[in-house]
């Protein structure tokens, strides 16, 4: 079917576009493009500091949680939150009702203590006495007991006198000597003697008796004795507990009115008029107070760079409230436990989450405040510290955006990669290692050397090898940075107004 004119001259028309399109992008193939480049010339630095910086919070040199010792309903709160006190002043008053008749009750208890022990002093001193007396009839019953037995004595002399002459007129009356009536009379004499002997020995014996009973008495009243003073110690002892009892019941009663333990501020009151503390196991927290004599700032800095920070190290400080002005401090503690970010309260933990980034806490003392400053800090304002880790000086440092890494390949076209970035594995799964370089550039092409770096400032690296002073690099930009090639024919840019970092083309 032939076509028609109409047909015929499209199909020509497109036709041409198609072979205009060829041309154009064969054209545009053999185009050879030289990137556009910035170049910064090396200079020696005078100073490169190292730094770490982090974000925290206010914190004081310490803060106490007053809390109610003591049980009761809230009566008063003399204070209000940012209110400066001193140690000893009232803070809170707790209704001292019950308190005051707990220490009521226990003074009585304590004054009958003491009128015990007074009774039992007395008792003691009774049965001294009646001791005395006791062993004083002893002694009078033991005298009795002497004068008795002369008596007895003297009854046996009588008794053996009356006896020989008994024996005697016995004799002559044998003999037809004596009377009757003598002998009957010498046998009476005997009688008589021997009935004064017994007499005296049971008269001896009684009185014997009577020294073992006055004896017995006065042991019964030793007894005595030491029973009322045992009474005494334990008296002594029950009005000792009582005291002490009364003293603690007179602190409870004199905590009913809490005082401040420091001189500083109050951070908080989280308890209002009316409401009961409770205390014991579940103490009621009545205010916060914060020693601001000294300030500290707690930050936290991440696991990457702890390492650099040591105590010691001066740091500069901002404080959100207080806006661009910079405090000085310095590194006082590094904790050595590592906390996860998401993890306020920090600790070991039984399970360790390796995909989890830690951090470390960090305080530091704020220096040389001055007294206006130090009035406007409050605990738990946001702060940004800034730790000076390393500083030296007259050294050679490139910008970080030079710095390119690559890994170490024989490839025509080897991957490179902009400092900060991780090449990708190799096969194996070992991570290859790397070169670290800048590109010169020599002849208007650029060169790939690789360096030794140093410290790292916050926009500058320290370079100790590999390159020299006033040599002309490539600082960027890092998407030019990354196809670059040895050889490479490059393009300066030129240098843009309020650019100082850019160089003009030469």
């Amino acid at each position: 079917m032939a076509l028609s004119r109409k047909k015929k001259i499209i199909i020509g028309i497109v036709a041409a576009v198609v072979l205009i399109a060829v041309v154009v992008i064969s054209v545009i193939a053999t185009r050879k493009e030289e990137p556009e480049v910035i170049t910064v010339k090396l200079e020696m630095r005078p100073e490169l500091k190292q730094t770490v910086t982090s974000s925290g919070e206010v914190r004081p040199i310490r803060y106490i949680k007053l809390t109610s010792e003591v049980p009761g309903r809230i009566e008063e709160i003399y204070v209000n939150p940012g209110d400066m006190v001193t140690k000893g002043k009232p803070l809170v008053r707790i209704d001292p009702t019950q308190l005051q008749s707990s220490q009521e009750a226990q003074w009585a208890a304590t004054q009958a203590s003491i009128n015990d022990v007074q009774n039992a002093r007395n008792a003691v001193t009774s049965a001294q006495q009646s001791l005395v007396v006791a062993e004083a009839s002893v002694a009078s019953a033991r005298q009795q007991v002497v004068a008795m037995q002369t008596n007895v004595d003297k009854a046996q002399v009588e008794v053996n006198t009356a006896q020989r002459e008994l024996k005697r007129y016995t004799e002559l009356i044998e003999s037809g000597v004596a009377s009757r009536f003598e002998y009957d009379t010498a046998r009476d004499r005997y009688e008589t003697a021997k009935i004064a002997l017994e007499t005296a020995k049971a008269n001896l014996e009684a009185q014997n008796i009577a020294v073992r009973e006055a004896q017995e008495r006065a042991n019964q009243q030793r007894i005595a004795v030491k029973e009322a003073q045992t009474s005494i110690k334990s008296s002594e002892m029950r009005a000792s507990q009582q005291a002490a009892m009364l003293r603690g019941q007179t602190s409870q009663r004199s905590k009913a009115t809490q005082l401040s333990p420091l001189n500083g501020v109050v951070a908080d009151i989280p308890t209002r008029v009316g409401e009961y503390a409770v205390s014991q196991l579940s103490t009621t927290p009545l205010m916060t107070i914060a020693d601001m004599s000294q300030i500290n700032v707690e930050v936290n800095v991440d696991e990457t760079e702890i390492n650099h920070v040591q105590v010691g190290q001066e740091a500069k400080v901002k404080v959100d409230a207080l806006g661009e002005k910079e405090l000085k401090a310095v590194v006082i503690q590094k904790n050595p436990l590592a906390i996860s970010k998401s993890d306020a309260t920090g600790g070991l933990s039984n399970r360790v989450n390796v995909q989890e980034a830690k951090e470390f806490k960090v305080t530091l003392e704020l220096k040389d405040l001055p007294q206006d400053v130090q009035n406007e800090l409050r605990p738990g304002m946001s702060s940004t510290a800034t730790i000076t880790t390393d500083t030296k000086n007259n050294v050679l440092a490139v910008p970080l955006e030079a710095i390119v890494e690559k890994a170490p390949t024989a490839a025509p076209s080897p991957a490179a990669s902009v400092a900060g970035s991780v090449p990708a594995a190799s096969p194996g799964g070992e991570k290859p290692k790397s070169q670290k370089g800048v590109y010169i550039i020599e002849n208007n092409k650029v060169r790939f050397i690789e360096v030794t770096t140093g410290i790292t400032g916050e926009a500058d690296i320290e370079v100790t090898s590999g390159v020299q002073k006033d040599m002309e690099i490539v600082r960027g930009p890092s998407r030019v940075l990354k196809t670059l090639k040895d050889g490479m024919t490059i393009k300066r840019q030129t240098k843009k107004p309020g650019n100082a970092n850019g160089n003009e083309a030469s």
